[in-house]
């Protein structure tokens, strides 16, 4: 049977230090934290390139971010877990191969921790990997993606690659369970085209540029998103400001804060349910004392917090 993740690559395996299972058919948790280091290149030069790092890069780092389960996190509203019974592990890497059959290990491993109930937490790798995680989700619609984002990534293709970093919401948008896209944080140039904003505008996608989340706050924006739904979180780390997130190979002045993406993150969980989320394009080699990957860990903490005060792991 081929073994579907890999233990992280560092001494400090685990993020936050939480169990390592590696053993997906015998997963037994609410949350379970997955790096998925590799995308569909468009060039030989990006198989390997500085954001297979990012998953071990964010678990090295989250020996910065607490001092233990037990200390009051003033962003949470207390301790993580609330004195709530729940589990989370660390199921390691998707490893990569040169024939792409990451992408297929990645959608399996997906699919087998929704099986098991837990909320799958992954950490790319650039913005290609939501392709196969997506996929896995074909039985859990109507699912609204929301994005955030500094570009549209909605290229059908880039040097012939159709499951690459600028197509993955153009790829979710021809998915029969995505049921709504809303594109946040967008500003600047990326690789869309005029004919891409008008193909994402054709099949509806909400896209809120970054100016706009500024003027009108994150409680209008949450407004915007449907209640009571299935949602999805994909976060791009060049989506926030590069003052908060400057590990990235695209920095775009003028993006999104901290506290927003937090405000957001809160939201979607108070509006229903969060069915994954992934956070991709850190590139640790261009980091600043860690605070990148320490804000990735922090998104995730928020956003197990945030699981538990809405109560979705209770069983």
């Amino acid at each position: 049977m081929t073994k579907l993740t890999t233990a992280p690559r560092d001494i400090f395996q685990t993020f936050m230090n939480f169990p390592l299972v590696e053993d997906l058919d015998a997963l037994k948790a609410d949350v379970a934290i997955i790096g998925m280091p590799y995308g569909s290149p468009y060039t030989i030069d990006e198989l390997v390139n500085d954001q297979t790092n990012a998953p071990t890069a964010v678990r090295r780092a989250s020996q910065r971010i607490s001092l233990g389960l037990d200390r009051y996190d003033f962003d949470i509203g207390g301790t993580l877990f609330d004195g709530e019974d729940v589990k989370v592990v660390d199921v390691g890497d998707v490893p990569g191969d040169a024939a792409g059959s990451h992408y297929r290990l990645a959608e399996t491993a997906i699919r087998k921790i929704r099986v098991s109930g837990a909320l799958p937490i992954t950490i790319g790798g650039d913005h290609g990997i939501p392709i196969p995680i997506l996929r896995a989700l074909d039985g859990e619609g109507p699912i609204t993606l929301v994005q955030i984002d500094a570009h549209l990534d909605w290229r059908d293709n880039v040097n012939g690659v159709r499951e690459g970093y600028s197509s993955p919401i153009r790829r979710a948008s021809e998915m029969a369970h995505i049921a709504g896209i809303f594109q946040l944080g967008i500003r600047g140039q990326g690789s869309a085209r005029l004919e891409e904003v008008e193909a994402a505008r054709a099949y509806g996608s909400n896209i809120v540029t970054a100016n706009e989340w500024q003027d009108i706050g994150t409680a209008a924006l949450l407004k915007r998103i449907p209640d009571r739904g299935r949602y999805y979180l994909t976060i791009d780390a060049d989506g926030l400001d590069p003052a908060v997130m400057p590990a990235v190979e695209g920095p775009a002045p003028g993006g999104i804060s901290y506290r927003q993406t937090i405000e957001l993150i809160k939201g979607l969980f108070a509006k229903g349910r969060v069915v994954g989320i992934d956070i991709v394009e850190i590139a640790p080699a261009r980091d600043v004392n860690e605070i990148t990957s320490i804000t990735a860990g922090l998104f995730i903490l928020n956003a197990i917090g945030a699981a538990v005060r809405t109560g979705q792991f209770k069983r």
